[in-house]
């Protein structure tokens, strides 16, 4: 039988340089949150460098933050983004990055073991955005079980 993870991405787009003064606070609390979201239950994998982070990747823009990781499943992602020291940092996140009216987040199933490309995330985030929530991109507000569970 096919096991099935949760991948998910966010973009965000950056007021500032991410080597400016007015994001310092959020480059300085970055290292703590990946370590916290690796250490996680339920965390798998997530998108990185060799310098431990994704804030090189410019596969958005240059002004365009992502974070893509995968999960064992929903309430693992779930508890990590709402009910550790991820969710008081990024309750800043006014302070570093443009609010945005469409989708910036969104989450899918994928077959245990697969990592998701860029290509393959930008698909999901564009299907969210033009046909909204499915069973093939989704956000927490609409989620869908994996493939095969009723």
């Amino acid at each position: 039988m096919l096991h099935y993870h949760l991948a998910q991405l966010n973009i965000a787009k950056m007021k500032y340089p991410i080597g400016s003064a007015e994001m310092a606070d959020f480059v300085d609390n970055l290292e703590n949150i990946n370590l916290l979201a690796d250490s996680s239950p339920g965390f798998v994998w997530r998108l990185q460098t060799e310098d431990g982070d994704a804030t090189d990747i410019d596969f958005f823009g240059s002004d365009v933050l992502v974070n893509m990781s995968i999960w064992v499943d929903i309430e693992s992602l779930h508890a990590y983004v709402y009910k550790t020291a991820h969710a008081k940092i990024m309750s800043r996140r006014k302070e570093w990055f443009h609010r945005v009216e469409e989708a910036y987040t969104v989450l899918w199933w994928v077959a245990e073991g697969h990592i998701p490309s860029l290509a393959e995330a930008r698909e999901k985030i564009e299907r969210l955005k033009s046909a909204g929530p499915g069973p093939l991109a989704f956000s927490f507000k609409q989620a869908y079980p994996p493939p095969g569970v009723e």
